[in-house]
């Protein structure tokens, strides 16, 4: 506890963004930041709430409820309170290997579980850890720390986002000797490809990756496990390999015209154009331009936000966002969402916030199903057919969409971009080894064990559980890690 009354006394403050008119000319950051005195104030709002479900990290109603990695958030806004910021880095630290990552991009479900929410506001626990990390690199207190004896045990893991990042880190602390392989051409999966700049700048991704070099960590880029090097391969010559590609197979949609030119995947668009910001600031022209087109992102979710966002900084001539889901409400539902779930009540994400800037309205299409494409002469998509739906229950107990008569509509689109979603991992690294999976297709190795059916093998983050949280990617790669450490010794000393 910082205050016995700092909940009451102080109102929650968070840091102001840029402008939205501003921020969509460039590919920067859009967060500010806050002064020492005003994060120790947010701290001293922690309150003595006895049981704090803001680190408790488990799944109410389909959503995770408080923070997977468990993070100490009692503690650390207690010491940032008091002004011990570098005991707060140690206490942030003990939980979770990349705040800085997830102070970023993470939904923070647990500011929706935080008990001062019940009456108020919550505490601005993303914000404090944020600040929290960056300081700690300001002060130049994070530096290498590489084991001091080595293990002779070697390990592969595959992938580099956020679950390949933390086994790696913490097998690399318990002395192994980590091999991190990934297909793309830099390290970071989503973090680096899939999350756009402006939500995570990738100077601050390749400044933890150059500390993992650093600590005795050693990347291969541009090499795909099943394609490039087989499977097998890297059973026969690690101790152990521990799976973590994530689950990259998008979900398509198959309805008439989709074969028509100007409809791509969101992932597709995403990440040409952050390759080519990386590459070439975008002069090498290596990506989908949205310029001067009419776009329409299908998929209600961060990745079709995400679409939304970049297409603006193309300079798009309009966005619109379609969702199947209905517009939440206002405020928290407390019979159908009570705290300490997380809060699904109507907001205005950062994209949301620049559309509505830009063209004076959220670029939002509530509860629209998709029908049909529409071509022009020269088999390029030219508009949408759409109805609209509600949720009901049927007969059976099934929650089904059933669609409104009356509601068709025809909107004009350019550029279509696809984001409903992923099916799962990719097949073929799965298929060489033979490993079993669930009826979603996932790797099946059991949550908190991460064994897999081969001998050796280990699956962890959204390659085992589903497209999810990059805190439960962190959460997941750091248990593998654990569990292949006493697999490997018998014994373990990770947390």
């Amino acid at each position: 506890m910082s205050t016995p009354t700092g909940f009451m006394e102080y109102k929650r403050e968070i840091p102001r963004d840029r402008d939205p008119l501003e921020r969509v000319r460039d590919w920067y950051e859009f967060h500010l930041h806050m002064d020492e005195e005003q994060l120790r104030t947010q701290g001293a709002r922690c309150m003595d709430c006895g049981t704090p479900y803001c680190h408790t990290g488990i799944e109410l109603a389909g959503g995770v409820s408080g923070c997977p990695l468990h993070n100490l958030i009692p503690e650390w806004n207690n010491l940032v309170y008091r002004g011990l910021w570098r005991e707060a880095l140690d206490r942030l630290h003990k939980t979770n290997n990349f705040p800085e990552f997830t102070g970023r991009v993470c939904p923070a479900p647990c500011e929706g579980s935080c008990t001062v929410g019940l009456i108020g506001e919550p505490v601005a626990i993303k914000t404090i850890e944020q600040a929290i990390v960056d300081r700690g690199f300001e002060e130049g207190w994070i530096v290498p720390q590489p084991p001091q004896k080595r293990t002779g045990k070697r390990v592969a893991v595959v992938g580099s986002g956020p679950a390949g990042l933390a086994a790696a880190a913490q097998l690399n602390k318990a002395g192994h000797d980590v091999t991190v392989y990934e297909r793309a051409d830099r390290i970071g999966g989503l973090l680096t490809y899939g999350i756009p700049t402006m939500k995570l700048d990738k100077s601050i991704v390749e400044r933890r990756v150059n500390l993992l070099k650093a600590e005795g960590i050693e990347f291969i880029t541009n090499t795909e496990i099943g394609r490039d090097i087989p499977a097998q391969k890297l059973v026969e010559e690690y101790d152990a390999v521990v799976l973590c590609g994530g689950a990259t197979k998008a979900r398509d949609i198959d309805i008439e015209g989709r074969q028509l030119k100007g409809i791509h995947m969101a992932m597709d668009f995403l990440n040409a154009t952050i390759k080519s910001f990386l590459d070439s600031g975008l002069k090498d022209g290596n990506y989908i331009d949205a310029k001067d087109k009419d776009v329409i992102v299908i998929g209600g979710g961060d990745t079709g936000t995400d679409c939304v966002a970049t297409a603006l900084r193309h300079g798009c001539r309009s966005v619109t966002q379609f969702g199947t889901h209905a517009r939440a409400p206002l405020s928290r539902d407390p019979v159908a969402n009570p705290w300490p779930q997380f809060p699904n009540v109507y907001t205005l994400d950062y994209a949301h916030e620049e559309a509505k800037a830009l063209f004076g309205e959220d670029p939002r299409a509530f509860s629209v199903l998709t029908k049909k494409f529409v071509g022009d002469e020269n088999g390029h998509v030219k508009e949408l057919h759409t109805v609209g739906i509600e949720r009901i229950v049927d007969e059976t107990g099934r929650k089904i969409y059933k669609e409104i008569p009356g509601t068709e509509r025809v909107w004009k689109a350019d550029l279509v971009l696809i984001a409903v979603g992923f099916e799962g991992p990719e097949r073929t690294l799965i298929e060489q080894l033979g490993l079993e999976t669930d009826r979603r297709s996932n790797v099946k190795a059991e949550y908190g064990k991460y064994r897999t059916n081969i001998e050796k093998v280990f699956a962890a983050g959204d390659m085992r559980r589903g497209q999810s949280l990059v805190v439960w990617a962190i959460n997941e790669g750091r248990e593998a890690a654990r569990e292949v450490d006493r697999y490997l010794m018998g014994s373990t000393q990770l947390p």
